[in-house]
């Protein structure tokens, strides 16, 4: 009403909240999950790349056969296997989540991009999404509950330690 702006304040746990408005306290509210759901991200992401070297490789939850030894979906199913399995523990987060994003982006040209331009057409919306996602996680790294995370806090704790 003639430039009055109304804000609604609700009193929520001793924290003021506004509605339709973003205040300090509901960004640190979610902030502070951000690392923990990283690992949540990393390690579902993980098992369903697994999943796919499984089905590529031995045929789990697909009647497949295996692919020739050494050819390129010998080494899709390799990288997915291996990948998804370091990934899904957190150890070479970084390392292993480059390869397989490049392995999507690799995919995507060669077997979906042809046929279509639009992935929705194309049926590549899967691999460019892995090929984000995992990028994302090479930045990132592997999260809190990773092994990544576990063996650098050792290392810095054995650090930190004096000397006997």
């Amino acid at each position: 009403a003639s430039g009055v702006h109304i804000c609604w304040k609700l009193k929520v746990e001793g924290q003021m909240a506004q509605f339709g408005h973003r205040t300090m306290a509901d960004q640190d509210t979610w902030s502070r999950y951000t690392p923990r759901v990283l690992s949540i991200v990393r390690i579902v992401i993980a098992l369903l790349f697994f999943e796919h070297g499984l089905s590529k490789l031995f045929g789990f939850q697909q009647v497949a056969t295996a692919p020739a030894l050494f050819s390129l979906s010998w080494f899709a199913g390799a990288i997915e296997l291996v990948g998804g399995a370091l990934l899904a523990v957190g150890l070479f987060s970084r390392a292993s989540a480059f390869v397989m994003s490049g392995e999507m982006a690799f995919a995507y040209f060669m077997s979906h991009a042809p046929h279509d331009f639009f992935p929705i057409n194309n049926r590549g919306d899967a691999a460019i999404l892995y090929c984000f996602i995992f990028l994302y996680i090479a930045f990132a790294g592997g999260g809190p509950w990773s092994l990544d995370a576990i063996l650098a806090r050792q290392k810095t704790n054995s650090a930190l330690r004096p000397a006997e």
